[in-house]
């Protein structure tokens, strides 16, 4: 049996659709559904039970999808070591970032990863620091890099990169804020705020336990998904940001955006690497060493 069928069968059983799964791994329909239909043979069992459109696992499939996780994982670190020997790094590694990161941290040293290690097949799942690791658990990448203050008890983190949190406004906005304000201040201010389950917004929240106020209790517009869509937001509407302070370096040299400085609130935060407990090494490690190594430019 390839490990090819096996990476079909765990796409398929993640996903539960096979649509999902010929777009994941660029293979036709008709094929996923051929090499299903031969582990089937294969095992004398069905793997998928059908209902419609929709698909469940049946308990054979269950039992599959345990197995594939750790022979694919295997697969992945005998590549890597056979051509280790070599002394070349080749294989698939598979990244996944939360927003900030992956907006404003990652790319220039993906750039220099891809430049020095042009055999290795590299991809990156952006999403927020919950759906990272949601990711990570369900082998659906093998490195994360998040950013926020929970860990989970069965992830290893490492940290690999400091950041902060700023308060911000437009330069055109008509919301009238001295330079500095403070913490008893911020619920009679209009805010833009990241999503629930963002690093950046679990930062923002303990920073107010802290000092005793609740999120509820902020005047809260609009929660956004991204950096970006804040920026724009703040562009248009009368109100204060909550914004990782490297995402901004150019509009506060252009003169766009002023910091409001919260006295006594300094948010700061660090970018971790995340992996499974107890799965280190292979190119995951090769990656994390080159990106310690680059972090004094980022």
């Amino acid at each position: 049996m390839s490990d090819f069928r096996l990476k079909v069968f765990q796409s398929v059983a993640k996903n539960l659709s096979f649509t999902k799964a010929s777009q994941e791994l660029f293979v036709s329909q008709p094929a996923i559904t051929k090499h299903i239909q031969e582990l089937e043979t294969c095992y004398q069992t069905r793997l998928f039970d059908r209902q419609g459109n929709k698909i469940s696992l049946t308990e054979a499939g269950k039992l599959l999808l345990e197995h594939s996780e750790r022979i694919l994982d295997a697969y992945k670190r005998l590549e890597y070591e056979m051509h280790l020997l070599h002394g070349d790094y080749i294989g698939e590694l598979k990244l996944g970032a939360s927003t900030t990161i992956a907006q404003y941290v990652l790319p220039p040293l993906l750039g220099n990863f891809i430049r020095k290690f042009p055999q290795v097949n590299l991809s990156l799942l952006n999403g927020n620091s919950r759906g990272i690791e949601a990711a990570l658990q369900e082998h659906r990448i093998d490195l994360g890099l998040v950013e926020g203050i929970f860990r989970l008890p069965n992830l290893k983190y490492t940290t690999f990169l400091e950041d902060e949190l700023v308060a911000v406004v437009h330069n055109q906005s008509k919301l009238s804020l001295p330079d500095e304000i403070t913490p008893e201040d911020l619920p009679g201010i209009p805010l833009v705020l990241r999503e629930r389950g963002s690093g950046t917004l679990d930062v923002f929240e303990r920073t107010l336990l802290q000092h005793n106020i609740k999120l509820s209790s902020l005047n809260v517009l609009m929660y956004l998904g991204s950096t970006e869509s804040i920026k724009l937001f703040l562009e248009n509407t009368d109100c204060m940001g909550i914004v990782s302070v490297r995402s901004i370096y150019k509009e506060l040299a252009a003169g766009t955006f002023r910091v409001i400085e919260i006295r006594g609130m300094q948010m700061l935060r660090e970018f971790c690497f995340v992996h499974q407990q107890g799965q280190e090494g292979g190119l995951s490690q090769v990656f994390m060493q080159f990106a310690m190594h680059h972090s004094k430019n980022l």
